[in-house]
């Protein structure tokens, strides 16, 4: 299927200018109980026009899309089953830049991974606050203790 895309493009039939859509990968985290449930949301996304690959992790309730397709029109083709999804959650742990934010980590989190959360602390909080804690002129000071 791949290669009959690639020929097509060089053999444009219309002059009118089309939006090619670009390969991705899409993840979407999908509640599957059963080899049955796996069976039928594999099938309704392969089914999708521009779909090149599905994986399907029962164990991690994810299942990765790769071709041209979107990412919304993925997803509501796996809700059309009647499972729950939403787009997968989580991003590797050494890709948060602050991975110890309020709330990053899930239990339900895959191991080495962290809720995609961008919990950082806000621009107009006062950092005098937390600097005041520690003097440098009396290190054995602390207003802590």
């Amino acid at each position: 299927m791949g290669a009959l895309n690639y020929l097509s493009s060089f053999f444009s039939v219309t002059r009118t200018r089309t939006k090619r859509k670009t390969m991705q990968k899409v993840e979407i985290k999908v509640k599957m109980d059963c080899d049955g449930c796996e069976r039928k949301v594999k099938k309704a996304v392969s089914s999708m026009r521009g779909v090149e690959s599905v994986e399907v992790n029962r164990k991690q309730s994810r299942v990765t899309v790769n071709g041209f397709v979107e990412e919304n029109k993925v997803l509501r083709r796996v809700k059309r089953t009647g499972k729950r999804a939403e787009i997968w959650p989580y991003i590797p742990q050494h890709l948060v830049h602050y991975p110890h934010a309020s709330g990053a980590y899930d239990k339900r989190a895959p191991p080495g991974h962290v809720k995609n959360s961008f919990a950082f602390p806000a621009s107009d909080a006062s950092e005098s606050n937390i600097v005041s804690f520690f003097s440098d002129d009396n290190v054995n000071a602390c207003s802590i203790m």
